[in-house]
């Protein structure tokens, strides 16, 4: 379902999920830079840059993934299922939607399984460098014992697991309803190169010199 057919609150859901992402993205590249820019010109570091952009990049990803099931934007080969008729392909979407959701859902148990504690009896486990932003200060009231931390605790950056899983589970069974309902018959995007390249007229395709296309 595209996005103009989706009802506002999908659509809003849509909006958070890619701004979320760009800013990811965008704040990986600032701090990236900063570094490289603090390293090679003024000789120093800044400590918690390289702990921070891996974080970023681990959000990132686990976002992604479950963003690009929503939107049927994963890359797979469909060179079976692409000579399959219609029904079969929906057969085959189904029993990859199965597939897929018994490996995210075992990854969703062992996500909140190993991310509870460390928002439970472990919270006053931090990471290595980055520090704890004060405005986040007042968390340790409840989960840390009133005692403030120095560096961020670890079950912020690592929520991204239960939460990325969480999304990638609900994400599969949305794909599987759509395929049920006939809306689409993978989970992968697939042949858009090649609708690209028979959009593309002959007379542009590389390689024709003139004499080839007069012959």
């Amino acid at each position: 379902m595209s996005t103009a057919d989706a009802s506002p609150v999908s659509r809003a859901i849509t909006n958070i999920e890619e701004s979320l992402i760009a800013i990811l993205l965008g704040l990986m590249t600032l701090i990236t830079f900063a570094n490289v820019i603090a390293r090679y010109v003024f000789n120093t570091n800044i400590l918690w840059a390289l702990e921070t952009t891996v974080f970023l990049f681990a959000w990132l990803v686990l976002l992604g993934a479950s963003y690009c099931v929503k939107t049927n934007a994963h890359l797979g080969v469909d060179v079976i299922t692409s000579a399959l008729p219609k029904a079969g392909r929906r057969a085959v979407g189904l029993v990859a939607v199965g597939l897929s959701l018994l490996f995210s859902g075992l990854l969703t148990y062992g996500a909140w399984d190993y991310w509870l504690p460390f928002a439970g009896n472990r919270a006053w486990y931090e990471v290595n460098d980055i520090p704890m932003p004060g405005f986040l200060q007042f968390l340790s009231a409840s989960m840390n014992e009133g005692e403030k931390w120095e560096k961020l605790p670890r079950f912020i950056p690592y929520f991204a697991l239960p939460l990325g899983m969480t999304l990638l589970t609900v994400r599969l069974l949305q794909a599987g309803w759509r395929i049920v309902q006939g809306e689409q018959d993978t989970l992968i995007a697939a042949h858009e190169v090649e609708d690209a390249m028979s959009d593309t007229p002959a007379s542009d395709t590389p390689g024709d010199s003139p004499e080839k296309k007069e012959g």
